[in-house]
């Protein structure tokens, strides 16, 4: 069999992982939610614990910083200092979690479709898990338009998720689309194939996205988490916050207010050269 396919081989280095600690941080508790088992109760409870607690950020590229993506670097970073992180850093370590419960978990690269009708590359990171024969996408990083839940793989789906829409559609040589339904209707979220990728390809892709002068996350803050109630979004100076029923709220944010932002909206916590760092960056800081 092709390697990585198996959940328990471990390709994400699943064993290195302190369970513990990663169950803490997303505030699951055994006794209370439940036995970890690979089954679709296990991976449903923990992904919508996951985006709950770890939000989506991209200060470490802002701040000219290297991300690491081994399994090490993610916990001290994710778990233990309770920062957040982009997609490859949060799936990667999701993955990690997935592999060491005993799921079979693979990974997919998407093209972002939520920005317009350009054709960007494929930047984005994304899982698949299979449970009893069933495909499941699970995609802890890609921020506030994001799943609270996992979404079945199969054409013409459609879930609600505490008032959140999503819809999987096929298209041609099996690209499947993620979808969200709007109240001026669906909108593609991000397109991919069926090709599996490895954790070297997510370094490729890392790569691109934390140095290459076209990616949208150098040079500004992205903070970014998908809530049940609401939406929120911070994008250099730009806070966002979406409800269910569709009212989009924006404000900017001064310079005095960035780091109680990030830590109070979003739940990000900071160090002082981190603070400083983001502060110089604020359009008002220059």
């Amino acid at each position: 069999m092709d390697p990585g396919v198996e959940g328990e081989n471990g390709l994400w280095s699943g064993e290195e992982l302190d369970l513990d600690a990663y169950l803490a941080r997303i505030g699951y508790e055994v006794e209370r939610d439940g036995e970890l088992a690979p089954d679709l109760r296990t991976l449903t409870a923990l992904h919508r614990a996951h985006v709950r607690a770890v939000p989506f950020e991209n200060l470490d590229v802002a701040l000219g910083r290297p991300v690491p993506l081994d399994l090490k670097s993610l916990q001290a970073k994710l778990v233990e200092r309770r920062r957040g992180g982009y997609c490859y850093e949060q799936n990667s370590l999701f993955a990690a979690v997935l592999e060491r419960i005993g799921f079979t978990v693979t990974a997919r690269g998407a093209r972002n479709r939520s920005r317009g009708a350009a054709l960007p590359p494929v930047t984005h990171a994304l899982l698949v898990v299979t449970i009893e024969g069933e495909q499941w996408l699970a995609d802890v990083g890609f921020g506030w338009q994001g799943p609270l839940e996992p979404v079945p793989l199969r054409d013409g789906v459609r879930v609600e998720q505490s008032g959140w829409t999503f819809g999987m559609v096929v298209e041609d040589e099996g690209i499947r689309v993620l979808r969200s339904l709007r109240p001026q209707g669906w909108t593609d979220l991000y397109a991919f194939s069926p090709q599996t990728l490895y954790p070297g390809d997510f370094t490729v892709m890392n790569h691109y996205s934390s140095s290459h002068p076209q990616s949208r996350f150098l040079g500004q803050v992205v903070a970014q988490w998908p809530g049940a109630d609401e939406r929120r979004a911070l994008v250099r100076d730009t806070l966002t916050t979406v409800r269910t029923d569709g009212v989009v709220e924006e404000r900017v944010v001064p310079v005095d207010e960035l780091i109680a932002t990030l830590e109070s909206r979003f739940g990000i916590e900071l160090d002082d050269e981190e603070r400083t760092g983001l502060e110089r960056m604020h359009p008002a800081g220059h």
